[in-house]
């Protein structure tokens, strides 16, 4: 029998993948005409509230600089990345690659540095204010070469077609969402995330398995997209525990190859309204994108659980290693998995637990805001603002 499927599409970077492959940034970078390049990565002073990566304080800034001295290319630096990166930051940032006649945009760092990269590119070539391409492919003319070294195993920036900043005046997380976002090259060396804090691994690795599983069982999922999600939660479940206890090279190096495939998968397929509260409640309360997924997923999965049965139960035989006597039994005993590998690990599991009582005012407004998220687009289950605030009062 044929299966008829609609037009589908599969876009990625390259990929250099492996122990040691930042020492390939600066031929990657002529490959693509660099004379000057833009450098964006997080100095480690504090600008609002800045993520923690330790970039340079570990030293991978200077080797990267090191690395591009010795092909003969210059540079400029941007360090201003904050964590839920800043429109203003972003807009600042374009003027000054503008400015200094840069070409060819790198970034090293997680999520937040290769987001502001993004944001960059699409203003140095585009013009106007990062807001103008809120949603999903509203930029229309292509973007400076980007060469991407990530120094996190989540966030899927440096494979993905999505970027997420912080528009401050709403206080809002915008999704942008276009083919040219796509990064020219990925850099992937496992050998960074020994650097990295117990936080940001459990964090990163958690943000990949929201991937993961909002891609597997979204709308627009398809037969290219859906064997990576359930390869990354397959991934991240058989190690990161190792991760966190030993610091095991072999199982960082696994946590990166489920970075990978997640996000191949949610660049792909999109995701879902877990993804698209947690750009709401992020935006409002500032609050570390991978601190929400503990918090809100399974919720979420139960959330959406009627709109497709099937799909929870493989990805609860993943999480289980063994299918139960029906898909519902697997998916619940799956989900219920889930909760209890969250609370082995030093992470908040309730909203209370990050949010003030006093701010719960607000919670309304978010959800508001979140229903209209391009995330919530690809969800399984339409989800209204008033599903959302009752996922928030459950998981408060």
């Amino acid at each position: 029998m044929v299966i008829k499927m609609e037009t589908t599409k599969f876009a990625i970077p390259e990929i250099i993948f492996g122990r040691g492959s930042i020492r390939y940034a600066g031929q990657c970078a002529l490959r693509h005409g660099a004379k000057k390049v833009f450098l964006v990565s997080d100095s480690g002073i504090k600008v609002f509230l800045v993520s923690d990566s330790g970039i340079e304080e570990a030293g991978w800034v200077q080797r990267l600089m090191d690395i591009l001295k010795a092909e003969g290319i210059d540079w400029i630096y941007y360090p201003r990345v904050t964590s839920n990166p800043r429109d203003f930051l972003v807009e600042e940032g374009a003027e000054f690659y503008l400015k200094n006649r840069a070409d060819v945009i790198m970034a090293i760092g997680g999520g937040s540095a290769m987001d502001t990269a993004k944001g960059i590119a699409i203003i140095a070539s585009n013009g106007g204010k990062i807001r103008d391409y809120e949603g999903a492919n509203r930029v229309q003319r292509p973007l400076p070469p980007m060469v991407f070294i990530t120094t996190t195993a989540g966030s899927g920036s440096d494979i993905s077609q999505f970027c997420i900043i912080t528009d401050v005046k709403r206080a809002v997380k915008m999704s942008i969402i276009t083919r040219t976002l796509v990064p020219n090259i990925s850099i992937v060396d496992p050998l960074i995330l020994r650097t990295k804090s117990e936080k940001l691994i459990i964090q990163s690795a958690v943000d990949a398995l929201a991937h993961a599983i909002e891609s597997y069982v979204s709308r627009i999922a398809s037969p290219f997209t859906m064997p990576q999600s359930l390869k990354a939660i397959d991934l991240i479940f058989r190690n990161l525990r190792q991760a966190v206890d030993s610091r095991s090279l072999d199982s960082l190096e696994q946590l990166s190859i489920a970075s990978i495939a997640a996000s191949m998968a949610f660049s792909n397929a999109g995701l879902g309204a877990e993804h698209a509260l947690a750009h709401s409640l992020g935006g409002q309360f500032d609050i570390t994108h991978g601190v929400v997924h503990p918090i809100l997923l399974a919720a979420v999965m139960r959330f959406n659980l009627s709109s497709c049965t099937d799909r929870m139960a493989d990805i609860g035989r993943v999480i289980l290693n063994k299918r139960l006597g029906s898909d519902m039994d697997t998916a619940l005993a799956g989900i219920t998995r889930l909760e209890e590998f969250f609370a082995s690990f030093n992470v908040s599991l309730r909203l209370s637990q990050e949010v003030e009582e006093v701010d719960k005012q607000f919670l309304e407004p978010i959800c508001r805001m979140a229903v209209n998220d391009a995330c919530n687009l690809t969800n399984p289950r339409p989800a209204s603002w008033e599903d959302f605030l009752s996922i928030c009062e459950e998981v408060w």
